[in-house]
């Protein structure tokens, strides 16, 4: 059924879409072109002015702007500025809510609101869902050697010295590690060869570190230091061993004694280390110290069975200097026979023990018991004609300061204060010790009248010395030489 013409013509005025006419002024067109002028006129104004009202830019289909969307040049600029340039780190997209319209663009990216107040701005991103990175500065060529470590051994060697950080982990061939010990050991810097040492140890199997520090001796000495002050005494003998070092071997085994806290266990223990294959010296001393060591168990055992009974309390003499074990004897032992292993004269003959070190010993410890008769003793030796004398290994003047620090009585030092040769020495002696009559019998001796006269005003008046000295004054018989 055919429309008529007037119904098709109410069909095309009533539909919502209008033919295209030349000369209608009110079409899309127009208004796109007009869009697009106000646009451009907007924008000068923001240009112009910031503090000017914004408006919202749009693309020409329509969208919004976003603040951190590039046009094509501005693309194709910032590839061009990336191919010369480092990257930056990524930035993330910050997102602007509608509520944040007020501000505009150029404001934005310079920091301005219409307002004037950028205190709000900072505000709205203050939520911690918002990250803003700023991009990190090129380091200078010069700088990217520590990071890379490009270093050759000697100058790996000068930053050490510095205090530096450096990596020694690019130094991977055995051909550049032994350069960098070389450079190392040329520097004679200790801290530095034993931090490649070090590197070295963790690095290299030992047969090969073994090998190549043999040639070595100062980084050989290094390490053997090293390894001894950290106690890794395990590895220390693996490398005397190779090298060869067998007597060194031998003490550092024998060392281990002193961590074996039990007496019997370390008797044991020293009594093995006899086998080792000691220098003839050293074997000497380790056989010494097995046998005295097995002397004072005994000794200890019996005399903790003697302090039940008597209640006596001693010294202990366990793990004790030999000279601190005969020292012992001869205060609880000392008249004893020769065949008891505590006498103090056994002692004397098993460990050859000097006459004058015994001589020392004993003194000490007779006159700390105030046992004078066996200082004496010790002084005293017959001639071949049968004559007694007082003889000493010591000087006269050592053996008064011994007695003296045993507070020996003056009685007892004037015996001895006389027997010093020198004349001077024993005048001061005597005045020092009071030794009054010591003093006058050598003036009288020296004929020196004028000293005894004035020693006189020095004893206590009514004294028998101030008589004696009076007696000698008036004896005629004395030829005096003043």
């Amino acid at each position: 059924m055919m429309k008529s013409k007037a119904d098709e013509e109410d069909y095309w005025n009533s539909s919502k879409f209008k033919a295209f006419t030349f000369d209608d002024e009110d079409d899309e067109f127009s208004t796109l072109k007009e869009s697009k002028r106000t646009v451009n006129s907007i924008r000068c104004l923001v240009e112009e002015d910031d503090d000017k009202e914004e408006v919202e830019k749009v693309s020409w289909n329509g969208e919004p702007v976003s603040s951190n969307s590039w046009s094509v040049s501005e693309t194709a600029a910032s590839n061009q500025r990336a191919e010369r340039e480092p990257a930056f780190p990524k930035i993330n997209t910050v997102t602007i809510s509608k509520s944040h319209s007020g501000y505009s663009l150029s404001s934005l990216f310079k920091g301005k609101t219409k307002g004037g107040n950028f205190q709000s701005f900072t505000d709205s991103f203050s939520d911690s869902s918002v990250r803003l990175y700023a991009p990190e500065l090129r380091k200078p060529k010069s700088e990217y050697k520590d990071y890379v470590s490009d270093w050759s051994p000697e100058e790996t060697v000068h930053r050490m010295q510095q205090g530096k950080v450096v990596s020694l982990e690019k130094f991977r061939s055995l051909q550049d590690k032994l350069l960098l010990l070389d450079s190392c050991v040329a520097a004679h810097d200790g801290n530095v060869i034993t931090a490649v040492l070090i590197y070295l140890k963790r690095t290299l199997s030992k047969e090969v570190l073994f090998r190549e520090l043999e040639p070595r001796q100062t980084a050989l000495s290094h390490l053997i230091h090293y390894l001894t002050e950290t106690r890794d005494q395990r590895l220390l003998l693996e490398l005397l061993r190779a090298l060869g070092r067998t007597e060194d071997v031998a003490l550092l085994q024998y060392k281990e004694h002193l961590s074996i806290a039990d007496e019997n266990k370390r008797r044991d223990f020293l009594k093995s280390c006899l086998s080792l294959p000691f220098s003839p010296e050293d074997s000497s001393h380790v056989q010494d110290h097995y046998t005295l060591m097995e002397r004072q168990v005994i000794i200890e055992t019996t005399d903790r069975r003697a302090e039940r009974g008597e209640k006596v309390e001693r010294a202990l003499i366990l793990n004790m200097p030999l000279i601190t074990t005969l020292s012992y004897c001869c205060l609880y032992h000392y008249s004893e026979s020769e065949g008891t292993f505590s006498s103090p004269l056994n002692i004397r003959q098993t460990f050859k023990i000097s006459e004058k070190q015994f001589f020392v010993t004993a003194l000490g410890a007779r006159a700390k018991l105030k046992a004078w008769s066996d200082v004496d003793a010790l002084f005293t030796s017959r001639n071949w004609l049968g004559f007694t004398r007082k003889k000493s290994p010591l000087g006269f003047q050592r053996v008064v300061d011994i007695l003296q620090k045993n507070s020996a009585p003056t009685q007892v030092l004037q015996d001895y204060v006389a027997l010093v040769d020198d004349a001077e020495l024993r005048i001061t002696l005597a005045q020092k010790h009071k030794c009054h009559d010591i003093v006058i019998n050598t003036y009288r001796d020296l004929k020196d009248r004028q000293q005894l006269l004035g020693y006189r005003g020095k004893v206590e008046r009514g004294s028998g010395e101030e008589r004696k000295i009076d007696e000698l004054l008036n004896n005629l018989q004395i030829r005096w030489k003043n």
